[in-house]
């Protein structure tokens, strides 16, 4: 007998707007058969920042989180808030609880890796069962190992290997409504 499909994919191969541009393409796709939540990121279009964290837009309601501190043009380190991206977690839990098909998280990175940023949504959407999709870099592919490695397969930035991922861990109703 085969092996069920592992409920969180986890994209790689390719840079992180690339998979970014890649995860709002399939939602657009998924949008009108799926009850999708989510967040993905989007950049902050400052120029010369040494650092591109923006913002993370909510799939159910279009809300932006800014995750970022803007330090100005000379800056050279980071400017990640963490406080942004806790709300964003906030709202993809209650998206969560609502009811939803399919979980879109845009990364596992730094703030997860200690415990915050979108970690506690990941933790929601893996405890109520529904399929996720994220990215990981290689700097936290160690983190990840640590947090959900085995419920996780790896997948390059395809977006018919996704596409075939997404029907593989779909529930048998949404199957058939997007069948419809």
């Amino acid at each position: 007998m085969a092996e069920p499909a592992k409920k969180i994919a986890v994209v790689q191969g390719a840079p992180s707007a690339e998979v970014q541009a890649l995860f709002r393409s399939l939602a657009e796709r998924w949008r009108s058969s799926s009850r999708l939540a989510g967040v993905i990121a989007e950049d902050h279009g400052l120029p010369d920042r040494a650092c591109t964290a923006g913002y993370l837009v909510s799939l159910a309601s279009g809300e932006r989180f800014q995750i970022f501190q803007d330090l100005g043009p000379a800056a050279k380190g980071c400017h990640l808030a963490g406080a942004g991206a806790l709300a964003a977690a906030g709202t993809v839990q209650r998206d969560v609880a609502a009811g939803c098909d399919l979980v879109v998280l845009s990364k596992f990175g730094n703030l997860e890796k200690n415990g915050g940023g979108l970690r506690d949504a990941f933790t929601a959407a893996i405890e109520a069962g529904i399929p996720v999709l994220t990215s990981v870099s290689p700097a936290y592919m160690a983190a990840w190992q640590d947090y959900a490695a085995p419920l996780s397969v790896t997948m390059p930035a395809d977006a018919d290997q996704i596409d075939a991922w997404w029907r593989s861990v779909r529930s048998p109703a949404d199957r058939a409504s997007a069948a419809t």
